[in-house]
């Protein structure tokens, strides 16, 4: 009983002990806290918070530019009952960096908190770190490179955010969608660049010129010239996806188109519009050669030099046509022909060097390279570092074609035509299966010859990398068993290239007396 009796007591002790403390803990104080969110549209930045504080003063500010700038703090009033309280002011003109609120006690501090404007993201390939290992000639080009980036970039979006706050539109609207690409019209005659249509489409193709002086992808053209607060890209989602860019063909055909309008009727809006896509080609153009996907820089795949899709071919084709004076380029004076020339020069010798070495020998190449140590390197999920016959096929046929007839080009052209030719798959055809999508089945009765998109940079084996699971399959089978296919992963195009481009190649060799 004695025993009973004294637990009794210490339960009731121990009791009293944790009421009192959890009592003591409801009395004391709560920390302070104080609680920010910002949200920036082009008119107006939006700040809602929320607090436990009591003071008998409250300020806010902007900082424009950065922390260092002297702005003087406004008084707001005092945030409701239940802590809460909301800000709005418009837009500073050149943007923002961090909104400050704080609670004050007379003159003393109570408590403080900022929110800093969002960073854009960080660079892939083209890091600080990358770019302090390289030796300092070519560290200074590559700052000096992103510095102007950085630039081109700030006033594409403050081209874009004036618009907006001139008609009083808090967000911008993206461009019409076309799925076509735009390309020049070839087959049509010279009277046509002079025509009413042509005049028309001009005009509106040069209301898509970004303030950089490129063009997007997949605009539709024919809904009109660009309105104001429109976006230059249909890519709605992030704002400034592809804003500028060489993807499908996009900014090189622009040129030609608005060089042809010139031409055909001396147009000096026209003219001029060229001559601004010409020297965003040039600011463009990496320190060591190649070009990006898109620019100013955006982040991931789109840092690194691009084959894909022949962007960096069409960039190359363009300045050959401008150093050689070709019509519709004639307008181009002598200094930036030499411009053009050094350019075209700088991204021959880019491709060189991006020429891939398996075990001391040369094959071929990636559809897209890293920017600054030109390895192989990865895009989209369906894009694996791997050795490219489309991609290589193409630019092959450039080089034996246009390209310089040097000993350095020979020998690269002659050793990817070889990789080629020993790379070729046969034993196979293209069927519809069971459930009317693309197949491609084993048969020793084919006569058809092909090679894959993608190799395995080691083993020299086809892959096929899934668009959905990114998974490297061996065979096509596998891989469109798991994944919807909307992607060639095979072609004919190296075809023409161990073949009838190989002996226009050696006729030529022989013009200039390299063979």
């Amino acid at each position: 009983m004695r025993v009973k009796a004294l637990l009794a007591g210490f339960l009731s002790l121990l009791s009293w002990s944790l009421g009192t403390i959890a009592r003591a803990q409801d009395a004391a104080p709560a920390s302070p806290t104080l609680k920010l969110t910002v949200k920036a549209d082009y008119l107006a930045l939006r700040i809602t918070g929320t607090t436990n504080i009591t003071a008998n003063a409250w300020q806010w500010r902007v900082l424009p530019g950065g922390p260092e700038d002297m702005v003087a703090w406004s008084h707001f009033d005092l945030p409701v009952a239940d802590g809460a309280f909301k800000l709005a002011t418009p837009m500073p003109a050149g943007g923002w960096y961090c909104v400050e609120v704080r609670a004050l006690d007379g003159e003393k501090v109570i408590k403080e908190a900022g929110v800093t404007r969002p960073e854009p993201a960080a660079f892939v390939h083209v890091t600080p770190d990358r770019i302090e290992s390289l030796p300092e000639s070519e560290r200074v080009a590559w700052k000096a490179y992103l510095a102007r980036s950085r630039e081109n970039e700030h006033a594409d979006h403050e081209t874009l955010a004036t618009e907006c706050r001139e008609i009083r539109a808090a967000a911008s609207k993206p461009a019409p969608t076309d799925s076509e690409r735009f390309v020049c019209p070839t087959k049509v005659a010279a009277s046509y660049f002079a025509s009413p249509e042509a005049a028309t489409l001009a005009s509106v193709i040069l209301s898509y010129q970004t303030p950089a002086g490129a063009w997007s992808k997949a605009v539709d053209y024919s809904k009109g010239a660009r309105p104001r607060g429109t976006h230059w890209t249909t890519q709605s989602e992030a704002g400034w996806h592809y804003c500028g860019t060489l993807d499908n063909y996009s900014t090189t055909e622009q040129i030609k188109f608005l060089a042809l309008v010139d031409q055909a009727t001396k147009r000096e809006d026209c003219r001029a519009g060229a001559l601004r896509g010409l020297e965003w080609l040039l600011a463009a153009q990496f320190p060591n050669g190649g070009w990006p996907q898109v620019y100013p820089l955006e982040s991931g795949y789109h840092e690194a030099i691009t084959l894909n899709d022949d962007a960096m071919l069409h960039a190359l084709d363009l300045l050959l046509a401008v150093r050689a004076g070709e019509e519709p380029f004639g307008f181009c004076d002598e200094a930036l022909r030499k411009r053009a020339g050094a350019a075209y020069e700088r991204g021959i010798q880019c491709v060189l060097a991006c020429q891939v070495q398996v075990q001391g020998k040369r094959t071929v190449w990636c559809a897209q390279h890293h920017p600054i140590t030109l390895t192989p390197v990865a895009a989209r999920l369906k894009e694996p570092v791997s050795l490219s016959g489309a991609e290589s096929a193409n630019l092959l046929k450039f080089l034996m074609r246009d390209g310089p007839t040097t000993d350095a080009v020979l020998s690269s052209v002659e050793d990817a035509i070889v990789w080629l030719d020993a790379h070729r798959i046969t034993n196979l055809r293209k069927t519809t299966n069971a459930a009317g999508k693309t197949d491609y089945v084993k048969d020793p009765a084919s006569t058809e010859v092909l090679w894959a998109r993608f190799y395995d940079v080691e083993t020299g084996e086809p892959i096929f990398a899934g668009g959905q699971d990114g998974v490297v399959y061996k065979t096509y089978h596998d891989m469109a068993e798991h994944n919807k296919v909307t992607y060639d992963y095979f072609t004919t195009k190296p075809g023409d290239i161990v073949g009838k481009e190989r002996e226009r190649w050696k006729k030529r060799l022989e013009k200039v007396g390299k063979r």
